[in-house]
């Protein structure tokens, strides 16, 4: 059940990955730039690992 739960990463852990603010996360989110995200009953934001890697992956394409 652990490496389930690591396939969701919180909006902390994929600012602290991407090197980048929170403002700037939530700004991407509010333009629709954002990766995909989940909202979870509780309220709290979870992004899929495999939803962050394609995101990266097109985004680096897209600057190469």
């Amino acid at each position: 059940m652990a490496s389930r739960i690591r396939n969701y990463l919180s909006i902390a852990e994929v600012c602290a990955e991407l090197d980048i603010a929170r403002s700037t996360f939530n700004d991407w989110r509010t333009k629709g730039r954002a990766p995909r995200c989940i909202k979870l009953p509780n309220g709290s934001i979870r992004i899929r690992r495999a939803d962050l890697d394609a995101w990266v992956e097109q985004h680096c394409e897209e600057a190469a």
